[in-house]
């Protein structure tokens, strides 16, 4: 599979080179490869390995990556043929018959998806359609292009479909969003070809290219790095190139400045040192020769934002370098984890709680990473949750502070959570409340998963003696069990714990609130997705019963302190300024 693509991208690369230099060398190289596979697309049978429920191409497993191959290597023919470059007779013939065939399966399967399985918003359908552009495109079929846009589960209809109002893709899935919006502009870039521009073309609740794109800006972290939300990778190279053509597209076509540290982001990921632009992405899909990237674009100001159709909020405040997301929606079907009131916390320079994405899909691993007790959220003895949706019961922003409350009672049978979030130009404050109406208490477990683990002078790490009483925790049969390594001891109910970003750079400070019969413990994990096999220091503040309050603050700087002034009030003190907060059923969280 990486070799097909990576051919096809060879074509590509060498026929931009043509045009640029005209070294009719590069031009031919393009050639060959293009009529070779096209020569051998009808040798190679339907594919005889792939598994049932996929929809099977011939040179891969699945239709989907042959979709994806087929753009790849159609524009790199159709860039030779917008250089002049001629293709003899029996080199046509054995084009046409590949751009045939290709064209037969992939109406085959939108078929299948779309009439037979009733799954038109598949991201699937995306690519069969991107494909399909580029046949006609290539061939000057302007009509069937045309009915191509308007189509069930064509171009405008998968738009509408596929995509939430709030302009994120309906998976939930940062990857996946990528993926749908990377084959929704080459479809864009073929109908240009014939005459028809959709670069503004919206669905049928607004939703659009270039609101998909804005989203994204709002979505990344301060360094360009978009958060690995549901199933995707961290970091990987072939996603980067993904980033960098949908960002460069981006900003030629809707000049959204948000997108130039994600660009840069993704160029440092394919080697560029300082972030500045390289390779096929820039040559072919940037504007211009240049960015303007200035201190003043990459560190723009931005603020809060909830997307409450897809489920997420992102908290900003203008004078703390902190801020958080939070994964409160909808599971996200095949692509989903089992994570709802997940908080990703944020610095200005790093994250330091990201969501950790998923490994690649053939590893034994995987599984893991779609539990609860990987991710930044609550865990009921040892026990994923259930999939399903929560909700934001209130998000507020003033000039003084973000709040959000979020709340979740479907996650187990009756079991209510409610995570509130309220960030000031100070700190943050976490407070996580869960109740159970069920008849047995159970393990009540917070779980946070920083990328450098905590250090504190209250942290004593556990004997021999001490691991009998504390036994390794139980996740599922095909997964490692976690040991807990270490414990904390509160001095005054407080738990103070740092965590150096960098060895010489910024200190995050958090305070931890600990309650009678809640103790606070540190499990070694398997390590993040982009390298499983370092483990990780995660977390564990838990409290056996049917009720629990977890209480968190976060800090740059020196740390603060936490007291319990009466049931509902919080006193906060940070530089020896106290803020007292209060927790009213009704309204939340609030400054008195």
């Amino acid at each position: 599979m990486y070799k097909h693509q990576q051919l096809a991208r060879v074509a590509l690369q060498a026929a931009a080179v043509y045009a640029a230099l005209r070294d009719y060398a590069y031009a031919e190289l393009s050639k060959q490869l293009i009529v070779a596979y096209a020569a051998q697309f009808p040798l190679y049978p339907v594919h005889p390995d792939a598994q049932p429920w996929m929809l099977k191409g011939r040179a891969f497993h699945q239709a989907l990556t042959e979709s994806i191959w087929s753009t790849t290597l159609i524009r790199a023919y159709v860039l030779l043929l917008d250089e002049g470059v001629v293709f003899s007779a029996d080199e046509q013939r054995k084009v046409d018959t590949f751009l045939h065939l290709l064209e037969e399966s992939m109406r085959a399967y939108r078929g299948i998806l779309i009439h037979e399985r009733n799954n038109a918003e598949n991201n699937y359908t995306a690519w069969l359609n991107a494909s399909l552009a580029c046949v006609y495109a290539a061939r000057g079929e302007r009509h069937e292009l045309e009915a191509l846009v308007e189509a069930e589960g064509g171009f405008r209809h998968h738009l509408s479909i596929g995509v939430k109002p709030d302009q994120l893709e309906f998976e939930g899935s940062t990857y996946y969003h990528v993926f749908v919006l990377r084959a929704y502009l080459i479809f864009a870039e073929m109908a240009k070809r014939c005459d028809r521009d959709l670069y503004a073309c919206e669905g049928s609740l607004g939703q659009s290219m270039c609101g998909m794109v804005e989203a994204l800006a709002e979505l990344a972290d301060d360094q360009g790095l978009l958060p690995a939300l549901h199933d995707g990778p961290m970091a990987r190279l072939p996603y980067a190139r993904e980033i960098a053509e949908v960002a460069e597209l981006g900003l030629s076509h809707y000049a959204v400045e948000g997108l130039v540290p994600i660009l840069c982001e993704a160029y440092r990921q394919m080697g560029s040192a300082d972030g500045s632009r390289c390779g096929l992405e820039a040559l072919l899909y940037g504007a211009t020769a240049s960015i303007a990237i200035s201190a003043e674009v990459l560190t723009k100001p931005r603020g809060s934002k909830l997307w409450p159709a897809s489920g997420f909020v992102v908290g900003r405040q203008m004078d703390n370098p902190l801020s958080f997301l939070v994964d409160f929606g909808e599971h996200g079907g095949a692509h989903g984890h089992l994570d709802k009131l997940h908080l990703s916390l944020m610095h200005k320079d790093q994250t330091l709680t990201p969501d950790f994405g998923v490994v690649p899909y053939g590893s034994t691993l995987r599984p893991w990473f779609g539990e609860t007790t990987s991710h930044n959220t609550v865990s009921l003895g040892g026990k994923s949750q259930a999939e399903h949706t929560g909700r934001c019961l209130r998000f507020e922003q003033t000039e003084a502070s973000t709040y959000a409350w979020l709340q979740s009672d479907a996650a187990y049978v009756g079991c209510r959570l409610n995570r509130h979030l309220l960030l000031t130009s100070d700190w943050l404050l976490d407070l996580f409340e869960v109740t159970l109406t069920s008849e047995e208490p159970q393990s009540i477990e917070w779980w946070m998963h920083p990328v450098v683990a905590p250090q504190s002078k209250q942290l004593k790490e556990l004997s021999f003696a001490d691991k009998v009483q504390y036994p390794p925790i139980h996740i599922q049969e095909n997964l490692p069990d976690l040991p807990i390594v270490g414990r904390l001891f509160p001095e005054e109910s407080n738990v103070s714990m740092k965590y150096l970003l960098s060895p010489d750079g910024v200190q995050i400070h958090q305070t931890a609130l600990v309650l009678p019969d809640q103790e606070l413990l540190t499990v070694r994990t398997p390590g993040h997705s982009i390298d499983p096999s370092v483990p990780l220091t995660a977390l564990l503040h838990r409290q056996p019963g049917k009720q629990a309050r977890f209480i968190h603050v976060y800090r740059v700087g020196a740390g603060a302190t936490i007291s319990l002034l009466a049931e509902d009030h919080l006193g906060i003190t940070a530089e020896g300024r106290l803020t007292t907060v209060q927790l009213l059923p009704e309204q939340g969280l609030l400054i008195v």
